[in-house]
């Protein structure tokens, strides 16, 4: 599940300490936890946010590696920090929506850009 957190016409992404780029936050279920509150846990381990208002934006099937991997995103733009961040996070930034990294993952370049879009339903899909 990744975590699409925007306030002020910024995106909120990490760079991992195990891979190159940036990303959404987010992670895994644990067994009987449901996505929101995986979605919840995700966002205080890894950036320390506390979610108000969450909202999914889609279910996406990733199929260009060696596995099926299906990940959920959801969308949340009423939320606050509390400056920790998890050990596998080796950075956390906010970035302009007018100007983002070049190093960002395809997904989420993808995800980004049907949000500047506007008007998105939510929707299957694949990245």
């Amino acid at each position: 599940m990744r975590l699409v957190l925007i306030q002020n016409g910024s995106v909120l992404l990490v760079w991992h300490t195990y891979q190159p780029g940036w990303f959404f936050p987010g992670g895994g279920l644990k067994r009987g936890e449901t996505f929101d509150a995986a979605a919840r846990r995700e966002a205080r381990e890894e950036v320390g946010a506390e979610m108000a208002g969450l909202h999914f934006w889609g279910l996406y099937s990733n199929l260009k590696s060696y596995k099926s991997d299906h990940v959920v995103y959801f969308l949340c733009e009423d939320f606050h920090l509390d400056g920790q961040k998890d050990f596998e996070i080796e950075e956390y930034r906010f970035f302009p929506l007018t100007d983002l990294p070049p190093q960002m993952s395809q997904g989420t370049r993808k995800i980004l850009n049907e949000y500047l879009q506007g008007d998105h339903q939510p929707t299957v899909g694949t990245l």
